[in-house]
């Protein structure tokens, strides 16, 4: 009977050493690809339960927009940094991740209408108009919340894993609309009728206010 107290605190000892062992801090770099863009990370480890994560990520993606019977090039990029805590409920893999994004997160659109096309209202032929240019302007804060592993701090070894999905958010983007080298570009006018398709655009732009975030990445410990 004398073994199962001993072998109780055989277990409590190599429970505590364990937990010590996790609680050290410690700090990793890593690399992450995802619909964020091409990133790196710093984590500093507060414990068996929380880090602290920085970030940088770059992304830039062009595409063909529609928008009112306007035909756009749209040239997206997103220069941002972002601070978020991690916690590891289980002191494991296992992470909840909350936080923000900051920067510049930018969408330029160029479009030259072929026909005639209705501009907030009004319809105006291609001389008319000319070619548009624009802007549409996420805030520069973006809220993050995610779910994921990372088992950088919970295995031995120099390298980790880490994988994360999740949604950023902001409020409805500003759009402003420009027009060059048409026979209205300076209009007062046209140039009110530009201002009501910015507002018509933005409602169309809302769905870019909710933006997922899916990352995988290796992180190297120190």
């Amino acid at each position: 009977m004398r073994l199962i107290p001993v072998a109780a605190a055989a277990v409590l000892l190599s429970a505590g050493s364990a937990m010590a062992q996790t609680s050290e801090p410690g700090v990793a770099v890593g690399a992450t690809v995802g619909t964020s863009g091409v990133g790196l990370d710093v984590q500093v480890r507060l414990g068996p339960i929380f880090t602290l994560r920085g970030s940088t990520d770059r992304l830039t993606h062009s595409a063909d927009e529609r928008y009112d019977g306007v035909d756009y090039n749209a040239d997206l990029t997103f220069d941002t940094v972002g601070a978020f805590i991690d916690m590891h409920p289980l002191a494991n893999g296992l992470l909840i991740s909350g936080g923000a994004y900051l920067g510049d997160r930018d969408i330029a659109l160029a479009g030259t209408p072929t026909g005639p096309v209705d501009i907030g209202g009004q319809t105006y032929s291609p001389a008319q108009i000319g070619t548009l240019g624009g802007s549409i302007k996420l805030q520069d804060v973006a809220p993050f919340i995610g779910i994921g592993w990372d088992d950088t701090f919970y295995r031995s070894g120099r390298w980790g894993f880490r994988a994360i999905a999740g949604v950023a958010w902001s409020d409805a983007p500003e759009v402003a609309l420009t027009s060059t080298g048409g026979s209205l570009s300076n209009d007062p006018t046209f140039q009110a009728r530009l201002r009501d398709e910015s507002r018509n655009i933005s409602d169309d732009a809302q769905g870019y206010g909710l933006f997922p975030i899916v990352q995988v990445g290796l992180n190297y410990k120190f």
